[in-house]
């Protein structure tokens, strides 16, 4: 499928440039990349072209360089009165040829999650296609100042950096959940990252941010590119259209989850081949089978972009992808069975993704309409703040 992927605000627009840097080789899936921005200075550090970056907020008081300070109800102002100029810079580009949107936001602040209502429902508004959120909840330690103990978390040593995300941000967890709650009815789905899962002993946000990005952008790419035509001659034997991650992801801004799972593929040759396609090297069979069955297993049981119960999900969907030779047929159809066994076969798509340059198989996994006790807890924080 064809993605337009908008990063709004600070966290946005660098998860916005992680993806741009993941999309696979010869798998197109990126129509345009876009970074909005209140702060210029801000914008000047990402790599997407100055072209497609625009800074916003003119005429709202808000002075270049000035923050928001944490302040969600002016930033949902300022995107108010900002998104239909927002919608103008996209005509830098070639909006009408995507398939969805992908608007890519931190909750935790005031620009990105303030600006992203606005937008999605202009969006919506202005294109007859699916608009999904890609948004980041906050870790305790921006907010609870008893949350790190030891004293390693993000306020230390980071505070003279001059970035904003090393700031102490007491609103975190209400601006993400009032976020969440304007989101909800606007955004087709709003898959999830949760930053405090994914953090290490005595790592800061700001030091983390960059391992979590490529993180995020690693399984973003596996899941909208597909396995839709490259610019190689293998295609897939199932593909994975725009369609099908519609009717997984569902238009009731349901909370999804995403999961991933790799292993390093020996494209170097064995013996007795059984892939999707005949393909050089020869493959063992079984270690293809191995290789799906862990990497599909690491995809549902492994460390998910949001803490969850996979069983909770409503709607599943299951990529395996690699180079050619290794994509076994019968253990992907195994590993939807898996997924079908935790979700339930009337809610699981599947398909696979070949890779003729790939040197690993990989398995992504998307968990729709989710339960998760991470969002409970904040919302939790967040009434006692109120």
């Amino acid at each position: 499928m064809q993605l337009e992927v908008i990063g709004v605000g600070g966290a946005g627009c660098r998860i916005a440039d992680a993806i741009r840097a993941a999309e696979p080789a010869g798998h197109s899936f990126l129509t345009d990349v876009f970074a909005f921005d209140t702060d210029e200075s801000d914008l000047q550090r990402v790599v997407v072209p100055e072209s497609h970056r625009h800074r916003y907020g003119r005429g709202t008081g808000l002075e270049d360089g000035d923050g928001l300070e944490g302040d969600f109800e002016r930033g949902f102002e300022i995107g108010q009165v900002a998104a239909d100029g927002l919608l103008e810079v996209l005509d830098r580009g070639t909006p009408s040829a995507a398939d969805a949107f992908l608007v890519a936001v931190g909750l935790g602040g005031a620009t990105g999650g303030g600006t992203a209502p606005a937008l999605v429902a202009a969006l919506q508004r202005q294109y007859d296609v699916p608009v999904y959120v890609l948004a980041t909840l906050p870790a305790d330690r921006e907010f609870d100042p008893d949350a790190d103990a030891a004293g390693t978390g993000p306020h230390a040593g980071t505070t003279a950096r001059g970035d904003a995300d090393a700031v102490p941000r007491p609103n975190a967890a209400t601006n993400a959940i009032t976020a969440l709650d304007r989101l909800d009815g606007l955004a087709n789905a709003i898959v999830v990252f949760d930053n405090e899962a994914w953090l290490q002993p005595g790592e800061t946000v700001v030091d983390a941010r960059d391992r979590c990005n490529r993180e995020l952008a690693t399984r973003v790419g596996a899941v909208f590119a597909g396995g839709g035509a490259g610019s190689g001659d293998v295609t897939a034997q199932n593909v994975v259209d725009a369609a099908d991650i519609n009717r997984i992801l569902g238009n009731e801004s349901a909370i999804v989850a995403l999961g991933y799972g790799d292993q390093d593929a020996d494209t170097g040759g064995s013996r007795f081949g059984l892939g999707l396609v005949s393909a050089e090297p020869d493959v063992d069979t079984g270690e293809a089978v191995s290789a799906i069955e862990t990497v599909v297993r690491k995809g549902i049981r492994g460390k998910l972009t949001l803490e969850c119960d996979p069983e909770t999900a409503e709607r599943g969907l299951l990529i395996v992808g690699g180079p050619p030779a290794w994509l076994n047929r019968r253990a992907i159809a195994e590993g939807r069975g898996t997924l079908e066994a935790t979700v339930g076969e009337n809610g699981v798509l599947g398909g696979d993704a070949p890779r003729p340059d790939g040197e690993a198989v990989f398995a992504a996994v998307v968990l729709a309409d989710v339960e998760s006790d991470r969002v409970a807890k904040l919302r939790a924080v967040a009434e006692t703040a109120r």
